[in-house]
């Protein structure tokens, strides 16, 4: 795998940004990953080439996810629980148009090769689980999620909207929206788990989050790289944990006083960002380039590219 040097990266971003925008794909079934870790270790192909299954029923949707043969689901409608369904690997699971899974979560556990795009979920109770969660798995794109709940409930009557722990590896996060919820997402399960979490490698782009409370993310102990995605209307920012390194690159803030800081030694590489006027605090990490080829938008720019086009904006 090459490496590309930083300056490399940003001048190459700076020259052919107006050709390329955004990270937004081409809407077909049978898309892999082509953006962050998870393109790195043999890439991230989901179910690509699978048969295709369309589902209604939460029945349904849980028998079709199951097992590790290759497939691709596709969700139609409004499907409506109280629990999490757990996503076998070397699966695609795409909502349709107008689709929303009320009050049921995915989960991708001890899992591989798994995407997950264009869904919309909101109000997962924290009794079922959280909205999207990946624990003890490798190789994971989630793309053009919406994921919301509500701030009208204490803040663990729900948990988190998208959870990434116990050492997962190779997962890109891009073009999802992220609102109207406590706790946003957490990277690393605990303080006390860096023997398991320190391998984390986790991209993160193109998000936009909003009116959320905490955790933008909180990140523990492994490596993240964080860049064009915009934070509005939050009470908290970034925050590097135990040991974590962070490239946090071009993203823009409005509405906190803490857009990017630490807890127990986390560190971060800042460049570009737009703080809206507070402090980044966090101390100086070693993290400086990323091992894979990426697009930085102009931080000017970053606001008009992803707010419109995250969240559930794809057809299938």
């Amino acid at each position: 795998m090459r490496f590309f040097s930083a300056s490399i990266v940003f001048a190459a971003a700076l020259q052919f940004a107006s050709a390329t925008p955004s990270i937004v794909k081409r809407a077909t079934v049978n898309d892999v990953a082509n953006v962050g870790y998870a393109t790195l270790n043999g890439g991230t192909t989901g179910g690509s080439g699978g048969p295709v299954t369309r589902v209604s029923t939460l029945d349904a949707l849980t028998t079709a996810v199951a097992g590790n043969n290759s497939k691709i689901v596709i969700i139609d409608g409004t499907i409506t629980g109280d629990t999490v369904v757990k996503v076998g690997s070397h699966t695609t699971v795409l909502g349709a148009a107008g689709s929303a899974l009320n009050g049921v979560g995915l989960r991708v556990l001890n899992e591989e090769n798994v995407i997950i795009r264009n869904v919309k979920i909101s109000k997962v109770l924290a009794s079922a689980g959280d909205a999207i969660g990946v624990q003890a798995s490798s190789q994971v794109w989630l793309d053009h999620l919406d994921l919301s709940s509500d701030r009208d409930h204490d803040k663990d009557f729900y948990d988190g909207l998208a959870d990434l722990t116990h050492g997962v590896t190779g997962i890109t996060v891009t073009n999802c929206k992220l609102y109207d919820h406590w706790k946003a997402s957490l990277i690393g399960h605990s303080d006390n788990n860096g023997a398991e979490d320190t391998k984390i490698t986790v991209t993160m782009a193109n998000n936009y989050w909003t009116d959320l409370n905490s955790r933008t993310p909180s990140f523990r102990f492994g490596h993240g790289h964080i860049y064009n995605n915009v934070f509005d209307a939050n009470n908290d920012g970034i925050n590097t944990r135990d040991g974590a390194q962070l490239l946090v690159e071009n993203n823009v803030w409005t509405g906190t006083d803490k857009p990017l800081y630490d807890t127990d030694d986390g560190f971060a590489v800042a460049r570009g960002n737009d703080f809206g006027g507070a402090e980044n605090t966090a101390p100086v990490g070693t993290f400086t380039a990323a091992p894979y080829s990426y697009s930085l938008i102009p931080t000017a720019n970053v606001r008009a590219s992803v707010v419109g086009t995250a969240g559930q904006t794809l057809s299938f």
